[in-house]
């Protein structure tokens, strides 16, 4: 779009279905790989991406042109598709429905970007959970608590 003119930076949390521990170390860089490319290919930057079995997390450079709810249908729907593809998982993978974004500034970008790139060593003394409800407090977002990413029922 012509004079259209932004600058968004957005952090996106997910998981797998119940929060399993599905993503192994020994595909994990490709995962990432494959996301960044989806990412890419809607023309937003791929900033960071890291996670651990349990969860992804991905900072972009956001472009208006495209709504977040579509972004994150089309990394969810074609990375699935590439892992079920790729037979990486005994079963069939999906990712939990519903996801977590939260936006910053330019100038909070390089400590975002640090904070991805640690998630191992951060999650030993933090679980997904206690760290998804952390950036719900810190972000002042109201949600219930029956569909923080549920557990099999």
């Amino acid at each position: 779009m012509a004079n259209t003119y932004s600058q968004v930076h957005l952090h996106f949390i997910f998981a797998p279905k119940f929060r399993q521990a599905l993503i192994s170390n020994s595909w994990e860089t490709s995962l990432y790989k494959y996301i960044t490319g989806i990412v890419e290919a809607r023309q937003h930057k791929m900033i960071a991406i890291n996670g651990m079995s349990d969860h992804v997390h991905m900072l972009i450079g956001f472009r208006t042109t495209q709504s977040i709810a579509d972004l994150m249908q089309d990394v969810k729907a074609d990375s699935s598709q590439w892992i079920n593809a790729n037979r990486f998982c005994g079963s069939r993978f999906e990712w939990q429905a519903g996801y977590g974004v939260f936006s910053y500034s330019k100038s909070q970008v390089p400590d975002v970007i640090r904070y991805i790139q640690t998630q191992k060593e951060h999650h030993r003394k933090l679980t997904f959970r206690q760290e998804y409800l952390s950036f719900l407090e810190k972000f002042e977002v109201e949600y219930d608590e029956r569909y923080i990413f549920k557990s099999p029922e």
